[in-house]
C-alpha cells in the first residue's frame, strides 16, 4: 500500500495468545507485507483494565477500534495491530500495537506476559507503559518485565566475556513513555512544583540500602534508566466522575469529558505524533511494514523453538530476504527507465550506452537505498550481472530494429536497380557507367534515410558485396571500355571495397571500445555509490556509539548524584569500551573503507566480462577508477 491508499477500518489481531503458545496471524502479516513505506510503531503495555485501548484509539483518531471493557474481564488477548497513515510524517505508516493486560491471574501461562512485553519492546519505536494511580513502589514492582528482558532478548549472537550483552539494548530499544491514569496527587516535591518528567525521574531514583528487598526493588529502576534511550511521563485526570459514562467511555462525546483530561490527551497525542521516530534497527536500517512483519515472524519462530531472539541474527536473516527484493527493485527500475527513454533504433551505440549509464546509476541508487549487510557484495554482483544481461538485451533489440529498418530501406531503394539489371538495361555499350550511376543513386538515397542506427554500415556493405559479381559482369560486357579501363575499374572496385571493409572494422572496434568503457563506468559507479553507502553506515555506527556513550555518562552522573558510587564505577568498564571503540572507528575508517572497496571491486569485476578480460591481461582497473 501507499500511505494514502491504506485503509484499515479496525484493528486486527497480530499475535494470538493461545494457551501455551504465541501464534502470528497470517492475515496481519499480509497487511504488513503490502506496506513498503517506513513505519512509526507505537506499542502500549500495562496491567489489565488500566485504559490502554482507549489511549490507542485516541492515537488512531477514533473513539472505537481497540476493544474496551469496563468489567473485570480483560478484553484484549495477544497483540492487536492498527495501521493508519501517519498524521504528520509524509509517506509513513503509524502502526499501533495494543497488548493484552499484564498480570491477569486467569492466564494459563504467565510466561507469555513476559514474551508479549519483550515483543512489544522489540517492535516499537515508542513503548508506552500505562498504569493507574501513582508511580510508587508497587507500580515499579509490577514492572518486573523490564528486568526479565535480559533473559528474553540478545543484541548479538556472540559477545566478549567481559561485555554484558544488555549494555547494547540502548542502541535499539524504543523511547519509553509512562502514562499514569486517574492521577489525583499534586505534582510537588517538598512543596516545590515539579513537571511530569521530574515526577518520573524522582520515582526512578534508586533507594539506598543493602536490604535484598530494597535491592530487588531497584532492579526495574536501573533497567528502565539503562535500557531506554529517552524517557517521558504524562499524567491524566479521570476522564469523568460519572460512573455511567466511564462504563461506556468510547461512546462519550468529547465535550462531556473533563476539560483537563481532554487537554492532557491532546498533549499526549501531539507528543507521540511529533516525537516518535521512524522504526530503525542498529546501524540506521529503516524498518518498513514488510520488514516489520519479517522481524516479527523471526522473533516468534525463535520463541517457539525455545531460543532467545537475537537481534543480530534476525537482521542478518532479514538482509538476505530484503537484498533479493532490492536487486529486483533496482533491475525493474532499470528496465522501466530504459524502455521509457530509448527510441529504437538509436543513431549510434554511444547514444544507447549513455542512456544505459544514466538508468544504471539510478538503479544502483535504488539498490543502495533498499539493501543492507551485503558484506560479501554477492547481491550487488547479482545486480551488476542482471543489468549487464538486460543491457545486452537492449543492445540486441537496438541492432535487430536497426537491421530490419535498414534492410527494408535498402530493398526499397535498390528495387529499381535490380529491375534494370533483370531487364538487361546495363548490357549495352557504356552500360557500366550507367550502372555505377544507378548504384551511386542507391547509396545517396540510403545516406539520406534518417535514424538508420547501428546496422547502417553493415546493410550498405552487404548490398555492395551482393552487387560485386553483377558489377564485374556488366563491366566485362561493356564494349565501350578498353582493357586498360577495365583493369582500372577492377582496381577501383577493390579499393572501394577495402575502404568500406576497413570502415566497418573500425566501427566494430569503436563499438567494442565503447562497450568496454561502459563497463568501466559501471564498475566505477558501483564502487562510488558503495563507498558513499559504507561511509554513511560507518557514520551511523559512530553516531550510535556516541549516543550510547552519552547515555551511559548521563546514567553515571545520575548515580553519582544519588550517591551510588559503586554502581557508578561499574559503568566505567562499558564507558571505557565505548570510548575506545569510538576512537578506533575514527582511526581505522579510511583504511577499512579502502579495503572494502578493493574486495568489492574484485567481486563485481567478474560480472563485467570486458573488464574481467582486461584484468586477466594485467590491466589495473581498480586503481584507475579510484
Amino acid at each position: 500500500y501507499l500511505a494514502s491508499e491504506l485503509t484499515m477500518e479496525a484493528p486486527i489481531c497480530l499475535i494470538k495468545n493461545k494457551e501455551e503458545e504465541l501464534v502470528v496471524n497470517p492475515e496481519a502479516l499480509e497487511i504488513l507485507d503490502k506496506i513498503s513505506q517506513p513505519v512509526v510503531v507505537v506499542g502500549i503495555a500495562g496491567l489489565s483494565r488500566t485504559g490502554k485501548s482507549y489511549l490507542m484509539n485516541r492515537l488512531a483518531g477514533q473513539n472505537h477500534g481497540f476493544r474496551m471493557n469496563a468489567t473485570v474481564r480483560s478484553e484484549t488477548k495477544g497483540i492487536w495491530m492498527w495501521c493508519v497513515p501517519h498524521f504528520s510524517k509524509k509517506n509513513h505508516i503509524l502502526v499501533l500495537l495494543d497488548t493484552e493486560g499484564l498480570g491477569d491471574v486467569k492466564k494459563v501461562n504467565p510466561k507469555n506476559d513476559s514474551w508479549i512485553f519483550a515483543l512489544t519492546v522489540l517492535l516499537s519505536s515508542t513503548l508506552i507503559y500505562n498504569s493507574k494511580g501513582t508511580i510508587n513502589h508497587q507500580a515499579l514492582e509490577q514492572l518486573h518485565y523490564v528486568a526479565e528482558l535480559t533473559q528474553l532478548i540478545r543484541a548479538k549472537s556472540s559477545t566478549p566475556d567481559e561485555v554484558e550483552d544488555s549494555t547494547e539494548f540502548v542502541s535499539f530499544f524504543p523511547d519509553f513513555v509512562w502514562t499514569v491514569r486517574d492521577f489525583t496527587l499534586e505534582l510537588k516535591i517538598d512543596e516545590s512544583s515539579i513537571t511530569e518528567d521530574e515526577y518520573l525521574e524522582d520515582a526512578l531514583k534508586l533507594i539506598p540500602g543493602t536490604n535484598p528487598k530494597i535491592q530487588n526493588s531497584n532492579i526495574p529502576r536501573e533497567c528502565i534508566r539503562q535500557f531506554f534511550p529517552k524517557r517521558k511521563c504524562f499524567i491524566f485526570d479521570r476522564p469523568t466522575n460519572d460512573k455511567n459514562l466511564l462504563a461506556h467511555i468510547e461512546n462519550v462525546p468529547e465535550d462531556q469529558l473533563d476539560s483537563s483530561f481532554r487537554e492532557q490527551s491532546n498533549k499526549f497525542c501531539t507528543y507521540i505524533f511529533t516525537h516518535t521516530k521512524t522504526k530503525t534497527l542498529r546501524e540506521g536500517i529503516i524498518v518498513t511494514g514488510n520488514r516489520l512483519g519479517t522481524l516479527l515472524k523471526a522473533y516468534v519462530d525463535a520463541i517457539k523453538t525455545g531460543e532467545v531472539p537475537c537481534l543480530e541474527n534476525v537482521v542478518t536473516a532479514l538482509a538476505q530476504r530484503e537484498n533479493s527484493v532490492a536487486v529486483q527493485k533496482a533491475a525493474d527500475h532499470y528496465s522501466e527507465q530504459m524502455a521509457q527513454r530509448v527510441s529504437f533504433p538509436t543513431d549510434t551505440l554511444q547514444e544507447l550506452l549513455d542512456v544505459h549509464t544514466d538508468c544504471e546509476r539510478e538503479a544502483i541508487a535504488v539498490f543502495m537505498e533498499h539493501s543492507f549487510k551485503d558484506d560479501k557484495r554477492s547481491f550487488q554482483k547479482k545486480l551488476v550481472d542482471t543489468i549487464e544481461k538486460k543491457k545486452d538485451g537492449f543492445l540486441m533489440q537496438n541492432e535487430d530494429v536497426s537491421f530490419k529498418y535498414c534492410q527494408a530501406a535498402m530493398e526499397q531503394l535498390s528495387e529499381p536497380l535490380k529491375e534494370s539489371i533483370s531487364k538487361g538495361t546495363f548490357c549495352v555499350s557504356g552500360g557500366y557507367d550507367l550502372y555505377l550511376k544507378a548504384k551511386r543513386n542507391v547509396e545517396l538515397g540510403y545516406k539520406e534515410v534518417h535514424r538508420k542506427g547501428v546496422k547502417a554500415n553493415e546493410i550498405l556493405q552487404n548490398f555492395l558485396q551482393s552487387q560485386a559479381a553483377v558489377e564485374e559482369s556488366i563491366m566485362h560486357l561493356d564494349k565501350a571500355l578498353t582493357a586498360g579501363d577495365k583493369a582500372k575499374a577492377v582496381e577501383q572496385a577493390k579499393r572501394e571495397a577495402s575502404e568500406k571493409e576497413q570502415e566497418q572494422l573500425k566501427q566494430k572496434e569503436n563499438e567494442q571500445q565503447q562497450k568496454m568503457e561502459a563497463q568501466e563506468r559501471s564498475l566505477k559507479e558501483n564502487l562510488s555509490q558503495l563507498e558513499e553507502k559504507i561511509k554513511k553506515e560507518k557514520e551511523n555506527v559512530q553516531e550510535m556509539l556516541e549516543r550510547m556513550l552519552k547515555h551511559y555518562l548521563k546514567v553515571q552522573e545520575e548515580l553519582l548524584n544519588e550517591r551510588f558510587g559503586k554502581k557508578s564505577e561499574e559503568l566505567n568498564k562499558e564507558i571505557n569500551r565505548l570510548q575506545k571503540e569510538i576512537e578506533r572507528n575514527k582511526k581505522t575508517d579510511p583504511l577499512l573503507i579502502s579495503k572494502a572497496i578493493d574486495v568489492a571491486g574484485n567481486v563485481l569485476i567478474v560480472a563485467l566480462p570486458e573488464i574481467f578480460r582486461l584484468v586477466r591481461q594485467g590491466r589495473k582497473i581498480l586503481n584507475e577508477n579510484n
